[in-house]
């Protein structure tokens, strides 16, 4: 009999050795395991019978649903719309999320980018490394600097990472407030969780906004030019979800007008951002390339969840992070305790070794 095969991909470069090992050992070697790096994935999904990872380059969707095939899409990613396509919501193929597998580290970074905002880090880094055509180069200038602390931090999409920023905020935040498809559960740091039609409240009182929303056909442009008018005057806005839920014109002429007080994200439309975008040329605007979730065990944890649903998927056991046909319209798996969440499990499985600071090389993340 042929073995099926599992095709996995997580970045440019096939999966280390010993991650393939913990995921063969996970099937207990009953599969082919097809390891490979983004240039080869497209063509490989087409043979493939389960897949584990996250195709970062455009895959023919329809081919791979008509081979009729692929029974099982592990996703490495949380935001799941590189495969969530008409065809495959359509297909049984069935899917499960990353969601809550990275949520510690894009809260913090998120918390990073905020605190650099408001102490005017950019500008004082600039000032520290660049010497053309700058006269305060090594020779500081006291800038303003603002605070978090004692403000009203509105949360859009209390999901894994929102709920972990409320949690990593609330020690500065005055108020903290969210909106949710599944206003439901409201944490304790979190003062008040209204439904997703309350977001225009949420923006009018809110003086840092937290996007950590999916993107799909209804949240694509969401914050266009009369959303981002509703924004509290001179309030934050972060993007830790998706570059395409914001309007990028829209969004430079709200700058430009100093109606926004100012923008930071780890996502930009288009990705990357292109070097003549007017984006680069704010004052109050940090960018950074898409690496909240960067640390350098990600992949071992990708692991854990990976392995724990093999050995749910192998004894008929409810997947984590399993998403309905409406979980794959929407792009996340519904908080309705249909399915069990991998933020409510995680700290069971985990297998990660903490870097060591002193050897990792940097340069070579």
């Amino acid at each position: 009999m042929t073995r099926k095969n599992l095709v996995v991909c997580f970045r440019s470069e096939p999966v280390e050795d010993r991650l393939i090992a913990r995921i063969d050992d996970a099937w207990s070697s009953e599969l082919n395991i097809v390891n490979v790096g983004q240039s080869d994935v497209a063509e490989a999904l087409l043979d493939a019978d389960f897949f584990c990872g996250h195709a970062k380059v455009p895959v023919d969707w329809e081919r791979v649903v008509a081979q009729k095939r692929l029974q099982w899409i592990q996703s490495s990613a949380a935001g799941m719309d590189w495969c969530l396509v008409p065809a495959t919501i359509e297909s049984d193929i069935t899917i499960t999320t990353a969601a809550g597998v990275l949520s510690d580290q894009v809260a913090e970074h998120g918390l990073a980018l905020i605190l650099a905002w408001d102490r005017n880090l950019r500008s004082f880094i600039y000032d520290m490394r660049v010497k053309e055509d700058n006269p305060d180069y090594r020779s500081f200038k006291r800038k303003p600097t603002f605070d978090l602390i004692g403000k009203t931090v509105g949360i859009v999409g209390l999901g894994g990472v929102g709920r972990r920023f409320s949690q990593v905020v609330a020690p500065f935040a005055g108020k903290i407030i969210a909106v949710d498809l599944f206003p439901e559960n409201k944490p304790a740091q979190v003062a008040e969780l209204w439904g997703a039609d309350r977001l225009d409240d949420l923006l009018a009182v809110s003086d840092v906004i937290f996007l950590s929303l999916p993107l799909n056909s209804e949240t694509r442009g969401v914050f266009n030019a009369e959303r981002l008018a509703r924004i509290k005057p001179g309030a934050l806005l972060a993007n830790l979800a998706r570059g395409p839920l914001v309007d990028t014109d829209a969004l430079v002429e709200a700058l430009r007008s100093e109606k926004l007080g100012g923008y930071v994200c780890d996502v930009t439309s288009p990705e990357p951002l292109p070097q003549d975008s007017p984006l680069w040329d704010f004052d109050n605007v940090i960018i950074t390339p898409h690496v909240a979730g960067q640390i350098g065990w990600r992949f071992d944890d990708i692991c854990d969840i990976y392995c724990e649903n093999v050995r749910r998927y192998r004894s008929g056991e409810p997947l984590i992070n399993e998403l309905s046909h409406q979980g794959k319209v929407w792009g996340f798996p519904l908080r309705d305790g249909t399915v069990p969440l991998w933020i409510d499990v995680k700290q069971s499985y985990s297998t990660r070794q903490p870097l060591n600071r002193t050897k990792y090389d940097f340069k070579k993340f």
